[in-house]
């Protein structure tokens, strides 16, 4: 039992010994973030949008609205989705990576261990 807490402490040595850049997790935060905030003002811009094409009276008026309303908000919804999506991703990847890393470690120390219970003299 006392091996486990050396193993944990083994592993974030190797990782510290890596020197990786660990400063993304909050600007990750603040994309994710950004890209929730992007697609609810992108679908009020659309819903607007519609309500002023729709309210408009000559058939330029309708297509200014289009374009500046409607428009701008459905780009706004697809890159605020798109951002929540690859950054929802990166940080389930990232979760994903570790646990199958320690997992994989938790799986070779009991094949040693099998291995040398096995070839111990009886």
């Amino acid at each position: 039992m006392n091996e486990q807490p050396d193993r944990v402490a083994e592993f974030t040595a190797e990782i510290e010994s890596m020197k990786l850049k660990a400063g993304g997790a909050s600007s990750e935060k603040y994309l994710l973030i950004s890209g929730v905030v992007a697609v609810l003002v992108g679908v009020v811009l659309a819903v607007v949008g519609a309500v002023q094409v729709v309210n408009a009276e000559t058939p330029m008026d309708q297509q200014a609205f289009l374009a500046t309303g409607a428009f701008l908000g459905i780009a706004l919804v697809i890159a605020g989705a798109a951002l929540f999506v690859r950054y929802s991703l990166a940080r389930y990847l990232r979760f994903w990576m570790v646990r199958l890393v320690f997992e994989s470690r938790a799986n070779a120390d009991r094949i040693v261990e099998a291995i040398d219970r096995a070839s111990a003299p009886r």
